[in-house]
C-alpha cells in the first residue's frame, strides 16, 4: 500500500484536481508490477486520491 500511494502521489504532482482523479489503481498496479494478492493495494491508493479531491472540493 505504501509503494501504491507514493506512486499516486508522485503522479499527482503538478496536476489539476480533475487530472489527479484520472488515476487509476490499473496504472498503479502495471506501474508497479503488483501480483493479484496485492492489487487492492493500488485500490486503496485510488480511492484516497478521489477522497482527497472530494474532500477538497
Amino acid at each position: 500500500a505504501i509503494a501504491s500511494s507514493s506512486l499516486a502521489t508522485e503522479w499527482m504532482k503538478g496536476k489539476t484536481l480533475d487530472e489527479a482523479e484520472t488515476i487509476k489503481n490499473t496504472q498503479l498496479a502495471e506501474e508497479l508490477a503488483l501480483p493479484p494478492v496485492k492489487i487492492h493495494c493500488s485500490v486503496l491508493a485510488e480511492d484516497a486520491i478521489k477522497a482527497a479531491v472530494r474532500d477538497y472540493k
